[in-house]
């Protein structure tokens, strides 16, 4: 009887009294809500990081398990977080191509010597891992001749096809049918500023004369791309970066003749 007297006593009270309660505490239902929120936005947090990681070992084909695994939430869990595959990846290029225009013109702003900016912004990206994550508009820019509306596409295992001399042509992205949700507006945006701030690092180590001339925007983001290696071992990964980032340099480097 006891027992059955307190129950009704604490549902009463949950009934008649709990809103005023609330009410003169000023919470509401924010002690009981808060910690779903916050295990909401730890669940996102997981499922970031681990879309970060598999799709750059992997690349964006990487099935949408394989993230919840690394995440260690279930598959259903990252899609009420984001309802399709394209949604996912999207987030991840728009971060990676936002922290990747940040880092160029971090190396503008604090280095005054063109080569020093360039090799710098080189460094940065390769050693944050963020080549493994440039999406595909990045990768694929293309070289319109004045006068034409034909543009030469880098070829599926991201060997340029074609360069440019300065002058010879106008760098713009090349749209791409099958890239998915990754056309939207705001990506391309994100995309064309990214292509703006390394064309101002290039422009100024080629005009500087410590760039090759046929050295263009695509080249660069390529090196970006070829030089962060996906790895087991993080340390072997760091170092297998920078000696390769070293040699890709100095192919990069002009030569007096």
């Amino acid at each position: 009887m006891h027992i059955q007297d307190s129950h009704w006593t604490s549902a009463s009270a949950v009934a008649s009294g709990g809103a005023v309660g609330a009410a003169a505490n000023g919470r509401g239902d924010s002690s009981r809500t808060t910690p779903l929120r916050v295990d909401a936005q730890r669940n996102l947090e997981h499922v970031l990081r681990a879309a970060r990681e598999v799709f750059g070992e992997l690349g964006y084909g990487a099935p949408m398990e394989d993230v919840a695994r690394r995440a260690r939430v279930g598959v259903g869990t990252v899609y009420r977080r984001f309802p399709s595959k394209d949604v996912l990846v999207r987030r991840i290029a728009e971060e990676e191509t936002s922290r990747l225009t940040d880092q160029a013109r971090s190396a503008l702003g604090q280095e005054d010597e063109p080569w020093s900016a360039l090799s710098r912004f080189l460094r940065t990206s390769v050693a944050s891992g963020a080549g493994r994550l440039l999406p595909p508009q990045v990768l694929r820019v293309g070289v319109a001749d004045e006068g034409s509306e034909s543009a030469v596409l880098l070829d599926e295992a991201r060997v340029p096809q074609q360069r440019t001399q300065p002058g010879a042509g106008e760098l713009r992205l090349v749209p791409e049918e099958s890239a998915g949700s990754l056309g939207s507006a705001e990506y391309d945006a994100g995309a064309t500023a990214l292509l703006e701030v390394v064309g101002q690092l290039v422009d100024r180590a080629r005009a500087a004369g410590q760039l090759r001339a046929d050295v263009s925007v695509s080249d660069v983001l390529l090196v970006i791309a070829t030089a962060a290696p996906s790895l087991p071992d993080a340390a072997q990964q760091a170092a297998a970066s920078a000696r390769l980032l070293d040699i890709l340099l100095e192919g990069l480097r002009s030569r007096p003749l």
